[in-house]
């Protein structure tokens, strides 16, 4: 990884801002430097938005349900002298993902190439299993490409692009269209949307999108999918539990509300318990706007296009998502850990969520049943499920979310009826419990435009016209998180702890 410090002076005592992933990353890497870190989190558990909550002997996941990358957490681990192994009990998902479609075929993706190429000749037809063993060798190679020099550091300015890999990315048809490149390797459509819809956890329609962006794919589909036994918010609590064990000092229940700066240095975080905490550096891991708003003084703005993606009317802000979860005594017909159900319509669906503010009239759903391959997440015989239609943001569409979501419920229950996957009463008769979450409830708990997914990766809010790790003109005040490089995501997530720890260490 390249790092760029850009800290003179000391460096001894970080306080970190929140317990996400981002700053448990950061956390693990600096004590595992030396640094005396010490952790202010308003919630009772660590992990942010990777939460959980527990109802009548159910676990339902209440943030990220898709793992890639497990890497990133061994090199955390390993940052302090642990093993995953020694913490975390991580399965593979296999398949990654069923697709189901609107013609009544499915598609299972695998992320080893034999089975993968099997399955595609099955469906689609051998022509189109040679093309996706191309489209493969050229998504391993857009990663390698990619991955050092454009997500795994830290960048400053445009000119931090101006380099031999940025030349070999161009080569590879990186600002091209995702869809337009994908499309020159297969063409049927069932395997286009297979290896295209990942873009919308970007925030981008996969026609808008570039391929660039082609690297998610390839962690959904190659790098494969993972899931940690006992649930997603495992991965939080191993990163929580090494640090601990290793000197950092965690702060529940206690909710930061200021920086002291002076002199062009960070000085202290204030608590709502009146604690003023010494630091020499701070580490900010929460919603950009609202640290800006909320946690510094008020001559504390980042410069340029980065502060302009801040204000209102100015970013773009990707979808949200309506959440249904459901405690359930039936199963799925077709089981499966994640299955995505597509619609008919695909343009149009990006059209109604990003540009209309409308929600899906043909929705594509993501179900997943982390209870098929991990029994804990349910009582015995039971299922824990995960339906999740992506919607408009908050600042998209004014959607009175109190008033329409309980009618959206029973409009997915009746899509997923029609689509085959209530036959045996899943999501029906067999329902002991259930709740939904929506856009108004991550906009209540702090996340602007009310989406969990952060500002949309469109090229303006991308690399290094994204928010930095470091402040440009306050070297000790540090951010990281979904908001900031390299993005959104588990992976790109735990990367930006990576990176503004970076910044301290060299």
């Amino acid at each position: 990884m390249s790092t760029r410090a850009g800290i003179a002076g000391p460096t001894e005592r970080v306080v970190i801002i929140g317990a996400g992933l981002g700053g448990l990353s950061a956390a693990l890497r600096l004590a595992g430097a030396g640094r005396s870190v010490r952790v202010i989190e308003a919630s009772e558990h660590p992990g942010g938005l990777m939460a959980v909550r527990t109802v009548d002997g159910y676990r339902f996941e209440t943030g990220p349900t898709v793992l890639t990358m497990p890497s990133l957490i061994d090199d955390a681990l390993a940052s302090v002298g642990e093993a995953r192994a020694d913490w975390l009990d991580l399965q593979p998902v296999n398949p990654s993902y069923r697709g189901q479609f609107a013609d009544g075929s499915s598609l299972r993706s695998y992320a080893d190439e034999e089975e993968m190429a099997a399955e595609v000749a099955r469906v689609c037809g051998p022509v189109e299993a040679a093309g996706y063993r191309r489209l493969r060798a050229y998504l391993v190679r857009l990663f390698e490409t990619e991955f050092e020099p454009f997500m795994a550091t830290n960048l400053d300015g445009p000119a931090d692009l101006v380099n031999a890999r940025a030349l070999a990315l161009l080569r590879l048809g990186g600002l091209r269209g995702l869809a337009a490149k994908v499309d020159g390797f297969i063409t049927d459509d069932r395997l286009r949307r297979l290896f295209t819809f990942q873009a919308l956890y970007a925030g981008v329609a996969p026609n808008r999108a570039r391929a660039l962006y082609g690297v998610i794919s390839y962690l959904d589909s190659i790098g494969g999918v993972w899931h940690p036994r006992g649930g997603m918010h495992q991965v939080a609590a191993a990163l929580a539990g090494a640090g601990a064990k290793h000197g950092v000092r965690f702060s529940y229940q206690t909710r930061a509300t200021g920086v002291q700066i002076a002199n062009g240095r960070v000085r202290a975080v204030l608590t709502d318990a009146g604690e003023r905490v010494p630091a020499d550096v701070v580490i900010v891991n929460s919603d950009l706007r609202r640290a800006y708003a909320e946690l510094l003084p008020v001559d504390v703005r980042p410069p340029g296009q980065r502060f302009r993606s801040l204000l209102p009317g100015q970013a773009r802000y990707s979808p949200s998502a309506f959440v249904w979860h459901v405690g359930s005594a039936a199963p799925l017909p077709t089981p499966a850990h994640h299955t995505i159900s597509f619609g008919a319509a695909w343009q149009q669906t990006f059209t109604e969520i990003i540009d209309q503010g409308k929600l899906m009239t043909d929705p594509s759903l993501l179900i997943s049943d982390p209870s098929f391959d991990d029994p804990s997440a349910a009582p015995a015989g039971r299922h824990s499920y995960f339906v999740l239609a992506p919607c408009p943001n908050t600042e998209t569409a004014r959607i009175d979310w109190p008033r329409v979501a309980p009618r959206y419920q029973e409009e997915i229950a009746r899509v997923l009826a029609e689509r085959g996957f209530d036959s045996a009463g899943a999501f029906s008769s067999g329902v002991e419990t259930d709740f939904t979450m929506d856009p108004a409830e991550w906009r209540h708990r702090g996340l602007t435009a009310g989406t969990p997914f952060a500002l949309a990766h469109t090229l303006g809010q991308t690399g290094p016209l994204r928010h930095p790790t470091q402040h440009p003109s306050i070297p000790t005040l540090l951010f990281c998180g979904a908001g900031v490089q390299p993005g959104v995501g588990v992976p790109t997530v735990l990367l930006s702890g990576q990176l503004a720890a970076a910044r301290v260490t060299g």
